[in-house]
């Protein structure tokens, strides 16, 4: 089953999907956000297109563990993508996606000012890539 994971931005939605086998996950593309029910729409027309068999939205959090303005604005987005698609959508701890993403960026040597660009993209590959890890059975 493949899973589209999204990292929601105020600016920025960051979309990535994993093989058909759950097991990689490749950068899908990003959209500029224009209002929550439009945004919510082409995302679950994508997630549609790409055959995905659920959706993953990233979630932050605060200190304390409680969603946070952003982590509350993604909950609300997921609300939103609910009414748009029958395929199940569920929130995933996002946590340190963006500067793992950076971090990610610097270990393939890229240089400073083509690090600065978006990291909606690959944020959203860290995001599935965390899902994919903690509901992946181990292998032996």
């Amino acid at each position: 089953m493949r899973i589209l994971a999204v990292d929601h931005g105020e600016k920025h939605i960051g979309l990535a999907i994993s093989d058909p086998t759950a097991t990689i996950a490749s950068p899908l593309k990003v959209i500029q956000h224009v209002s929550r029910l439009m945004d919510a729409a082409q995302v679950a027309n994508l997630a549609s297109e790409n055959d995905a068999g659920l959706i993953v939205v990233g979630q932050s959090f605060d200190e304390e563990g409680k969603p946070n303005l952003a982590g509350r604005r993604a909950a609300k987005f997921a609300e939103a993508l609910k009414q748009q698609t029958q395929i199940p959508v569920v929130l995933w701890d996002e946590s340190f996606s963006t500067q793992d993403a950076r971090a990610v960026r610097i270990e393939m040597g890229v240089s400073r000012k083509k690090r600065a660009g978006h990291m909606d993209e690959l944020a959203a590959v860290m995001i599935l890539r965390s899902y994919l890890d903690a509901n992946t059975p181990m292998v032996e």
